[in-house]
């Protein structure tokens, strides 16, 4: 009898002193956080993998804050989608615990609107355009609503994992009072209508 692993409950986000809640301020610090929030083989890889993307969103905003020119910033953006074709296929190929969870079809559409407006930022400008429409503030606000999905996913694939039964999957209409159960039910049909 296997136990599925447990998240790391030592591993915390640092408090701000401002707001006294959890934060992270930059996607270096996104990324050395994730290389820490290990719950098992998947949620390390995955980890990994939006390591890379964070990473790489810190380079383009750092060097869109230096310059939007064309050539310097066009090739930034595209090592961007490199970067983040290849998390997409690694988060494609997770396996059904992961694709069970409805933040796993969430962040498969964020990440593809991601490739969308870098797409988009890539193709608007004009031919003798020098500089590329996206400022880093555009690009930074993307970045982080991709990778916040993604920590949602991680999250929520971690408090699946410890509520997991690996002996018995229930629903827990077994549990249930009789006329809750018929109730829910009913229910369920009308919706399938």
């Amino acid at each position: 009898m296997r136990r599925p692993p447990q998240p790391s409950t030592t591993l915390r986000l640092p408090i701000d002193s401002f707001t006294n809640l959890p934060s992270i301020h930059t996607f270096a610090g996104l990324s050395n956080f994730l290389r820490g929030a290990i719950a098992d083989e998947d949620s390390r890889l995955f980890s990994e993998s939006m390591g890379e993307l964070a990473l790489q969103a810190e380079a383009v905003v750092a060097g869109l804050r230096t310059s939007r020119h064309r050539d310097h910033a066009s090739a930034l953006l595209m090592d961007m989608l490199t970067v983040l074709r290849e998390h997409r296929a690694f988060i494609v190929n997770l396996g059904p615990s992961w694709r069970g969870l409805y933040e796993y079809a969430a962040y498969l559409q964020t990440l593809n609107n991601f490739r969308v407006l870098i797409g988009q930022w890539l193709l608007q400008a004009a031919p003798w355009d020098d500089e590329l429409d996206v400022t880093a503030q555009d690009f930074e606000l993307a970045a982080w609503r991709a990778l916040g999905e993604g920590m949602l996913l991680i999250d929520m694939y971690e408090q699946w994992l410890v509520r997991a039964d690996p002996q018995e999957e229930r629903s827990g209409l077994g549990e249930l009072p009789a006329p809750q159960v018929a109730r829910v039910l009913q229910w369920w049909q009308k919706l399938r209508r």
